[in-house]
């Protein structure tokens, strides 16, 4: 099974970046809940958003109103579309996706996508 995000990029402050997370490979049987972490040069990695099998959703209170968390189940991808980025958003970003197997789930994380709101 694979993770790959993809979308990130150099913004301007009060752009917008779209970021996915395509899982792959085979025996997947769905996707179970999915998130996205973001970590920044000397932070620790946090939770930016979740979205849970059924599509509930959590956002971490800096993003809340800015930040939205998406899925499309059929293609076994999520979403993060960033709006009023702000340089304090500046950070790899992290996909991690519960795969569910015909009999076992399990974690799989992302390689991580660079994002950066500069003038």
């Amino acid at each position: 099974v694979q993770v790959v995000e993809s979308g990130g990029g150099l913004v301007q402050p009060g752009g917008s970046l779209r970021l996915s997370c395509a899982a792959s490979g085979k025996n997947i049987f769905s996707i179970n809940d999915m998130g996205w972490y973001r970590q920044a040069p000397g932070k620790q990695r946090e939770l930016v958003a979740h979205i849970g099998s059924g599509g509930s959703t959590y956002y971490e209170d800096s993003v809340q109103g800015r930040f939205t968390i998406s899925r499309d189940n059929a293609k076994n991808t999520g979403y993060l579309q960033m709006n009023s980025l702000k340089p304090e958003d500046t950070a790899v970003y992290y996909c991690i996706a519960q795969v569910q197997g015909g009999t076992w789930s399990l974690n799989f994380w992302g390689q991580g996508t660079q994002v950066t709101v500069s003038s």
